[in-house]
């Protein structure tokens, strides 16, 4: 996944009413795409699209060079038994069949959400 310097907001904003069609109007998942679509248009309506997609630059390419993961798994499933049987730190980096995520510490317990890793990025 390479960033894209170029995105196209308008693809972007069907993209995301694509995905809200699934959800029920007034629904918090609904309300939230609403928001990110509306916050896109303000932006560009405003005139500064070009410091979002800078900003959108720095939040998704790596700024650290030799960021590696902690733990590797071939399996979901290995990796699910580990953060079950391990105490994953909050944070901490994983690949799981070549896909980077994080650990993320919820109420509910700890979770992988997706977050790829540099040489992800430089595919």
């Amino acid at each position: 996944m390479k960033y894209d310097p170029h995105f196209n907001v308008d693809t972007a904003l069907l993209t995301i009413e694509s995905v809200s069609r699934g959800f029920q109007d007034g629904s918090p998942e609904e309300a939230s795409l609403r928001a990110a679509a509306a916050a896109l248009v303000y932006v560009r309506e405003i005139g500064r699209l070009e410091d979002y997609r800078e900003f959108f630059r720095q939040i998704t390419t790596p700024a650290v060079e030799g960021v590696r993961a902690a733990h590797s798994f071939e399996t979901r499933t290995e990796a699910d038994e580990w953060l079950k049987a391990a105490g994953a730190h909050d944070g901490e980096l994983v690949s799981i069949a070549g896909k980077g995520y994080q650990v993320v510490n919820l109420p509910q317990g700890a979770r992988f959400l997706r977050n790829p890793l540099p040489q992800e990025l430089e595919e």
